[in-house]
């Protein structure tokens, strides 16, 4: 595939600025991108089906909102709203935010459209996307993510 993921920056929502993939460099990591917010539900089910899987025993899981930027204000209540019903320090430490340019984003990834969900196995230190896809991940998805 020879796809390089973007450089993105957020924050955490335990408040800590990760720069996604960069901050990654132990083992790969698998990226889960939102675009919506109805997309929660399908994000806690492909976390789960990873997790059932114990594919967090080999790469580093996360889930990054993507948000149109906004205004500090408004960034900084979304935060707040999110930390709210997110107590869990785990999920807390994985949730990263990310406020930008959202065309641009798709378009630098080749993202057809913000009403899917998108998701990358990214490699650690070259930032070479291994293996990606759209939607829910499958039983094949998951043996080629365990045979990596």
């Amino acid at each position: 595939m020879g796809e390089v993921f973007p450089t993105i920056m957020g924050k955490n929502l335990n408040k800590q600025t990760i720069t996604i993939p960069n901050d990654f460099t132990q083992r790969n990591v698998i990226v889960i991108m939102a675009f919506q917010r109805w997309h929660q539900s399908i994000v806690d089910e492909m976390i789960s089906l990873l997790e059932l899987n114990d594919l967090p025993q080999n790469y580093d899981i996360i889930e990054v909102p993507v948000v149109q930027k906004m205004s500090w204000f408004r960034q900084r209540r979304l935060d707040a709203i999110m930390r709210a019903g997110i107590t869990d320090f785990e999920v807390r430490q994985r949730t990263i935010t990310v406020y930008t340019d959202k065309p641009a984003l798709l378009d630098s990834l080749s993202i057809a459209s913000d009403q899917k969900i998108c998701w990358y196995v990214v490699e650690s230190m070259t930032s070479k996307i291994l293996f990606k896809g759209v939607e829910l991940i499958s039983q094949s998805d998951l043996e080629m993510m365990k045979s990596l």
